[in-house]
């Protein structure tokens, strides 16, 4: 049998949102004990901010609902999942991070340290809950293309009852932030125009969009000294979904978003044509994978938490695979 030419997978790395996750957050919290060997600035964070009430609240329901519990929680297992696949020889050709993932994507290109990483994220989840503690959220459309949701959002949108496009996960699967007024009135109108799902979401913050401007100028202010390197691969940005090469590019990225939409199909789209032939999807997330399935049936993807580590490894191939 005849050996033939190696074939390289690139590999695409994943870091997840806040979203949905909160159930899937108490497993990562539960097993703080072990991600603390990640690095010293972990067990510094957990000291000073997961006291064992703390860790033990966030893994009730109703704590999984606080942005300022989850947030660092997520980046915590986010940079765990990405240093143990690197562990395993599994270097990435890209990354990119779903809304509060950016900041585990910039940590796993080399561009952010992970010490300065978490007092950032901490910061973000108390400015974004003290700005909207009730009255505001999510709510996510399928069954409707960003223009037909735009021109929703723009007729029903006053200055009483705000209302903007948040994420665009996919073509047809939209996610608008808002008063709860105008999310009320948005699912109403999105069902009568079609739409196959139109739901809240379990967050109740308005996040991405321009009611979270003043978040965005407290992390501008917050990054403008912080040391930051160019990546070592290419980082996927959450606003313009571009490939970014430059330290610069990518601080704005991380202290602006929050105001912006999420362009989240652009991004996936972006690391397909950057050649990636296997997307992983770090812990605890697994939406972004059952994305990828959808909208790339040829390419793999896989969840960390769904698959395991082993499974995301032996997929990989030490980076090649051969061909017979």
């Amino acid at each position: 049998m005849k050996q033939g030419t190696a074939r390289v997978v690139a590999v695409a790395v994943l870091f997840v949102a806040a979203a949905a996750l909160f159930v899937a957050m108490a497993a990562a919290v539960a097993s703080a004990d072990r991600v603390t060997t990640v690095d010293a600035a972990i067990a510094d964070w957990l000291h000073r901010h997961a006291t064992p009430p703390f860790v033990t609240a966030m893994l009730v329901w109703t704590q999984l609902h606080s942005t300022v519990a989850v947030q660092p929680a997520l980046l915590i297992a986010g940079v765990a999942t990405a240093r143990a696949l690197m562990a395993e020889h599994v270097h990435p050709a890209a990354v990119a991070g779903m809304s509060i993932g950016a900041f585990g994507a910039a940590v796993a290109c080399g561009t952010l340290s992970f010490a300065d990483a978490l007092p950032l994220v901490h910061l973000r989840g108390e400015l974004m809950q003290t700005a909207f503690p009730s009255g505001y959220g999510l709510a996510a459309i399928e069954g409707l293309d960003e223009v037909h949701v735009e021109g929703i959002v723009e007729r029903i949108r006053t200055a009483a009852c705000p209302i903007y496009i948040s994420n665009i996960n996919a073509p047809q699967q939209i996610v608008v932030a808002g008063s709860d007024a105008a999310l009320d009135t948005m699912i109403a109108q999105a069902r009568q125009q079609g739409a196959h799902r139109a739901e809240r979401l379990a967050v109740s913050v308005p996040s991405h969009c321009p009611l979270m401007q003043p978040v965005s100028d407290r992390l501008e202010q917050a990054m403008v000294k912080l040391p930051l390197r160019p990546p070592s691969m290419p980082y996927v940005s959450n606003r313009g979904g571009r490939a970014l090469y430059d330290a610069e590019a990518i601080r704005q990225d991380l202290a602006t978003s929050v105001a912006h939409p999420v362009r989240w199909y652009d991004a996936l789209e972006v690391m397909r044509e950057l050649g990636a032939t296997l997307f992983i999807e770090t812990a605890p997330g697994h939406v972004s994978t059952h994305l990828v399935a959808a909208l790339f049936p040829s390419i793999r993807a896989v969840s960390i938490v769904d698959q395991g580590l082993r499974y995301a490894t032996v997929l990989a191939g030490r980076e090649s695979t051969s061909e017979v």
